[in-house]
């Protein structure tokens, strides 16, 4: 991975940690915080991929949230799979 791919991971990351933060309600989710640990399910599963959708302008299947469940394992999927210009 490049520094240059490395720093989109790195930016969509925190991106979807501060959504996974804001759409579950706790404040101390981290880059590794598990999407059903945190107590998600399928309806904050669609708030998490609208939110994403609204931020980089690219539709993402919800169930990529289901199968990548922490903000670092989404982010390189979303980053490989909806490379942004």
């Amino acid at each position: 991975m490049t520094t240059a791919e490395n720093t989109t991971v790195t930016d969509t990351t925190e991106l979807l940690v501060g959504i996974f933060r804001e759409t579950l309600g706790i404040a101390d989710l981290d880059r590794d915080s598990d999407f059903y640990e945190a107590g998600g399910d399928s309806l904050t599963a669609f708030q998490v991929t609208a939110r994403l959708e609204e931020s980089l302008g690219v539709e993402v299947p919800v169930s990529l949230v289901f199968a990548y469940p922490s903000p670092a394992d989404l982010a390189a999927v979303v980053d490989s799979d909806f490379a942004r210009a």
